[in-house]
């Protein structure tokens, strides 16, 4: 599906926020992964915008939004921007689906305002801390990233495998290469953006504190060979939230929207039946 004519701009702390609006129905505002933008979901609103009116805003510095804004410090920050769209859409209840830190600051939006969403669906994500020695290594990326002002091709082959599966990697590695395309493609301006998002997603406080406080309808899927949240953070995550549903994504990464996009679109169909 060509979703082109579905992207529309929203003015959000003096900034302009990408955003496709695509369907009818109970609303659903998707969140996507740092270094991804809406495409990411293209399989799920392909499946979903036929019985759903599917919101997919594009993180500051990802696809076609604006540079980050000044005053934006933390995912807390971001979920406000994300309520302020909803707002400016004048949309009163919604559900969220978010991936990696999608569903980060997706959950801090539930927290922000829980009487608006009305489900959460987290995948391939973790709501804690960053684990200390991920975060190290993380945050050394960034520094390299900073310094060089673009993302060094060595680094670049670093990264790309972490988002895939390994059959992905062997079987269609074609969708790599066009990551690591676009990580090459990435714009000077946009570098101390994508710089400082990335110290946001993995210097993120610990959601997991508030676990209590989420007692709306969650679903999470964890891919069983994601490299960079595993299976076991969507156990800690599962048995933290109370009703939660745990579902294992086979053969999936990362990047699981993709690699393994029909599975996904049969457990969100009977999920959101279920509950809106």
């Amino acid at each position: 599906m060509d979703f082109s004519s579905h992207y529309q701009q929203c003015t959000i702390a003096e900034r302009n926020l990408s955003y496709l609006d695509i369907g009818t129905g109970p609303v659903l505002l998707f969140g996507h992964s740092y270094l991804w933008d809406s495409a990411m979901w293209a399989p799920q609103i392909a499946a979903l915008s036929g019985h759903y009116r599917c919101i997919v805003p594009e993180l500051w510095g990802h696809g076609q939004s604006d540079l980050l804004p000044d005053n934006c410090t933390t995912l807390l920050d971001i979920a406000d921007h994300m309520l302020a769209l909803m707002d400016a859409l004048e949309i009163d209840n919604f559900s969220i689906i978010g991936l990696s830190v999608g569903a980060m600051w997706g959950a801090e939006l539930v927290l922000k305002a829980p009487a608006r969403v009305n489900a959460l669906v987290m995948l391939n994500s973790f709501i804690g801390f960053e684990p200390e020695v991920t975060r190290t290594k993380y945050y050394s990326m960034l520094d390299t990233i900073a310094a060089a002002n673009a993302i060094p091709a060595a680094l670049i082959s670093t990264i790309s495998p972490l988002f895939f599966a390994n059959h992905t990697i062997d079987n269609a590695p074609e969708r790599m290469t066009a990551f690591e395309r676009s990580l090459a493609n990435i714009t000077v301006e946009k570098i101390p953006t994508i710089v400082k998002l990335g110290r946001m997603i993995f210097g993120r406080r610990d959601t997991m504190e508030y676990a209590e406080q989420f007692t709306l309808p969650c679903l999470i899927m964890a891919g069983v060979e994601d490299k960079i949240h595993s299976v076991l953070e969507s156990y800690l995550m599962s048995d933290s939230i109370d009703g939660s549903q745990l579902v294992h994504i086979p053969s999936a990464g990362h990047i699981s929207t993709l690699e393994q996009a029909e599975f996904i679109n049969q457990h969100l169909v009977a999920f959101l039946a279920r509950y809106l």
